[in-house]
Formats: structure tokens, sequence, C-alpha cells
């Protein structure tokens, strides 16, 4: 199916079927519907290559993640997704576990102009070593971010997230809380446990425990209860730094023979739609994944469009999801 069959059927120009195919921003929104939908009809693929040399751009985007089964992850790249395909884009995903070989190789197609930009959801400690190989690339760090590299970043504020769960347990009367924090490499790691400290110091809390894990799952959270389980004084609640930890944490106390909430509060971080059916269900620190993945995509785009766009650091509101865990 031809473009100038997409048009006679939205009853349009060609032009217009090219500006929307091209995500230009003068098209009227009815208009727009109108040729998607001929697209859909019609089963109408684009030939990108033949576009690409055209305007010398190729309407892909680089996706670096390091660890796609985490649930969190996945729910930022949908955002990604659903954003970039609004624009016309398409994503190339590279689960690249911070591996810098491996997205050294991705990396290679910024040159080739077979994507556009990049967004890099890696731990902040390799992102230095990625701006060597980006260069003066269009580049959008999302959640993860380095202060001292020139690309707009988009993430939430993870210190004062922390800090305010310390303060909402310690309202519940729990004295003795305990941190489960993820691998030191990650940005998001220190600004928690930092907020998480600075808490304890602003209660006067005498006890604090920090068990740190190298992987987000539910054996290393419940790994995690156990180490601090195991201090003279155990814990009466604990903060997990991910969902996916603080699932392992009930199952540890539950199996031990706790009682959550009354024996042991249990709050953890992300807001991934499983949180809700668990038993208990759990008290979380909720991310807005969908919007995180969404402004990285149009930061991107406006860097695409204008080189000189300024760098944006953008820091999206997070929400405390109380449950019956705490």
């Amino acid at each position: 199916m031809s473009i100038e069959k997409v048009a006679q059927l939205a009853g349009v120009s060609k032009a217009t079927v090219s500006r929307v195919l091209n995500a230009h921003p003068g098209v009227k929104p009815d208009t727009r519907e109108k040729v998607l939908a001929a697209i859909s009809a019609c089963d109408y693929q684009p030939n990108l290559l033949a576009r690409q040399l055209r305007t010398s751009q190729s309407n892909m985007l680089l996706v670096l993640i390091s660890d796609i089964t985490n649930p969190f992850c996945s729910r930022v790249v949908q955002g990604i997704e659903a954003e970039a395909e609004l624009h016309g884009y398409h994503i190339l995903l590279c689960n690249s576990a911070s591996q810098l070989q491996r997205e050294a190789a991705y990396l290679s197609l910024l040159t080739g102009k077979v994507v556009d930009g990049v967004i890099t959801m890696d731990a902040a400690s390799g992102l230095q070593d990625l701006q060597a190989l980006i260069a003066g690339a269009p580049w959008v760090q999302c959640c993860e971010f380095d202060p001292d590299i020139p690309a707009s970043s988009v993430s939430i504020d993870h210190l004062e997230a922390a800090r305010d769960t310390v303060h909402y347990l310690a309202g519940k009367g729990r004295k003795r809380i305990g941190l489960i924090n993820g691998d030191m490499r990650y940005l998001y790691s220190h600004h928690r446990e930092k907020g998480y400290r600075q808490a304890i110091e602003e209660l006067g809390y005498a006890w604090s425990g920090v068990s740190y894990t190298y992987e987000i799952s539910c054996e290393a959270g419940s790994q995690g209860l156990r180490e601090l389980m195991a201090l003279p004084e155990p814990p009466d609640a604990v903060f997990a730094v991910s969902d996916v930890l603080a699932v392992g944490v009930v199952h540890a106390a539950l199996e031990a023979g706790l009682r959550v909430p009354e024996d042991l509060a249990v709050v953890g971080f992300d807001g991934v739609s499983f949180t809700r059916s668990l038993n208990p269900p759990l008290t979380t620190i909720e991310q807005p994944m969908n919007q995180l993945g969404a402004r990285s995509v149009q930061l991107l785009l406006q860097k695409i469009r204008n080189a000189n766009a300024p760098v944006i650091r953008e820091v999206l509101p997070w929400t405390r999801v109380e449950r019956a865990s705490s």
C-alpha cells in the first residue's frame, strides 16, 4: 500500500501524510487522527530506509536499560514506547546489564544514523564512560543520571522520598527501622540511603541497620531481612528500595513466624501493580513510571529537533501509597 492510497483514504494530501509520519507539529489533531486511522486500515508500512536517506533521520530511538526483568524498568519502557509512537518514532531496546562492551555496540548505531538519539537507564557509575561514546548526539538520562553530564534528565527526588518514608514509619511507632538497599553503582541507592540516614538522625534514633544486595529479586530481599534479623536487636520495620525486594522481605518474615505489620512493618519502593495483590498489600513509594518514560522521549525529541535546546533537569512527583503492610 502506497502513501498515495493512504492520502486518498484519509482525504488529505500526500504532504499531510508525510508530515504525520515525520511527527511534524503543524498537523491538526483531527487530521492526524484521520491519517493514523487510514494508515492502520491500509496496514501501511513506510519505507524507513528511503526516509532515512531523504531526511537523514531514522525515526528510531535507542533505549539502554540495565535490567528488563525489573518490573519498574518495564513500566518505564512502556511509557517510552507509547510516547515515541505518538510522535512517529519506534524504539530499539538494549538490555545491557550495564555492560559497556554491549552498550558500545548499540551506540555505534548513532554514528550510522540508524537511531536519532538515545535514552539511558543505566547505573550512574557508568554514565561517564557512555558520554565518551555518545559524544554530542541527542541524549536523555531517565531515572538514573549524572549531574556533571550536560544531558537532560528525568527522575524523582529519591532522597526526600526515603526520608519521608522513615518519618512515616516512625509516626507508626516504629523505633528500629532497617533499610535493604541495592547495588551502589546506582545513584538512587546512594540517595535513598542518604535520605534514610538523614531521617534516622533527625529522629534521634540510636538504632539503624542497612543490608546491601546486588540484585533486585525476591530472594535478595529475603536474604536482606535475614541479615537484619540476625542483629542483636532486630528491626520492627523495614524499608526496601524496591517493591521486588519488599516482596522477599514479606515472604521471609512470614516464614519466620512474624506478623506483618504487627511484628514487622514493610514499605517498598516503585509502586508496581502487583503490590496491591500481596497478602498483606504492600505500602510503597509510587514513582510515575509511565510519565518518566514519556517525558524522557519529549525531552529527547526537543534535542533531536534543536541541537541547541537547553539541558533540563526535571524532577517528577512521587506518591506514598499506604496499605496494610505498614
